[in-house]
């Protein structure tokens, strides 16, 4: 009679009872790997968003941003390889809990989506803290508005899509689950697409950091022209008289051409350099972020504060004028 009870109830029960599923390897870093992916991808997103609205709204008082857009790229780079991943992970992940409903309840996928509401919860808190308290201390703008809109819109979404998860709707209506996901994969794309409005083609880039070291030797073959005259109190006629193989002095040619720069003596104190340029000077001021600054290019030499080395597109030259008390001469070394 027992048996026979057993029996019965064996054959009446789920082939999986929804309680009877446990978290193998496979299914933790499915999780594991799902997470990071997802976590990855919305920051990614996030930063390549808040680049665009520092383009697009440059403010006074941030610094210089970045030229080549490194953060940009690596963010794009990112976007590219993690919104896939997470799109297909959490598509194996439901479809093994579709075959078997177990897979619902185990304490991996509890943790994970709870985490991941949690946090998304707490976003959107802070950023209405942060939002109404900047706002009541008058330093509201456009550039902050637009920050504040991004981070919220993207904790809203994954609250909810994750909330419905945790509920099961996304089980109960795949085809909407696969909608979704196209829907974050065309967001990416397109969001990809407009970062290369911002830094331009690999070729762009590649141009801009020829220009740079153009403007870098320029910088270089300056200062020797001012150690040369510090040390003759005359110019050189040509630029091969600053080569001394003693220290080690060579002067530099253009890296992209293999030419040299031109040259040319105005008068006994001022003189050009010239080079062609690829591309005007990027336009970086007030695009940075606050408290860091990138500038284009890096001034060195004796004198940094009275030079400027802005170009536009093809030959560009750069006259300067040596002030002698500036440059006082070196004393000779007796017994030479």
């Amino acid at each position: 009679m027992w048996y026979n009870l057993a029996t019965m109830e064996n054959t009446t029960a789920p082939v999986t009872p929804l309680s009877g599923s446990k978290t193998t390897p496979k299914d933790f870093f499915l999780w594991l790997g799902a997470i990071i992916a997802l976590y990855g991808a919305i920051t990614s997103i996030i930063t390549l968003l808040f680049e665009y609205v520092n383009y697009s709204f440059p403010d006074q008082l941030a610094g210089y941003g970045d030229p080549y857009g490194g953060s940009v790229r690596f963010a794009m780079a990112s976007l590219i390889v993690l919104v896939p991943t997470t799109v297909v992970l959490f598509r194996i992940i439901r479809g093994t809990i579709i075959k078997e409903s177990g897979k619902a309840s185990i304490w991996v996928r509890r943790w994970a989506l709870g985490l991941t509401l949690f946090i998304a919860t707490i976003t959107i808190l802070i950023d209405l803290v942060y939002l109404i308290n900047t706002f009541l201390g008058g330093e509201i703008t456009t550039r902050f508005e637009l920050k504040v809109l991004i981070i919220l819109l993207v904790a809203a979404g994954v609250f909810m899509h994750f909330l419905a998860d945790l509920r099961g709707y996304w089980i109960e209506n795949v085809q909407k689950g696969n909608m979704v996901g196209v829907a974050v994969g065309v967001l990416a794309i397109a969001t990809i697409v407009a970062g290369f409005f911002i830094v331009g083609s690999p070729s762009h880039v590649r141009d801009l950091r020829y220009d740079d070291q153009k403007v870098s030797d320029l910088q270089n073959i300056q200062y020797q022209l001012t150690n040369y005259f510090q040390q003759k109190r005359a110019l050189p006629k040509t630029l091969d008289e600053l080569n001394d193989p003693l220290t080690n002095t060579i002067v530099p040619v253009d890296g992209q051409t293999g030419t040299a720069y031109t040259y040319e003596v105005k008068t006994p104190l001022s003189f050009s350099l010239c080079a062609t340029f690829n591309a005007p000077t990027p336009d970086t001021a007030g695009r940075g972020n606050y408290g860091k600054d990138v500038s284009y290019p890096q001034p060195i030499g004796p004198d940094p504060l009275n030079e400027n080395w802005k170009h536009g597109v093809g030959e560009t030259c750069f006259d300067r004028t040596i002030d002698p008390t500036k440059y006082p001469a070196v004393p000779a070394v007796k017994g030479l």
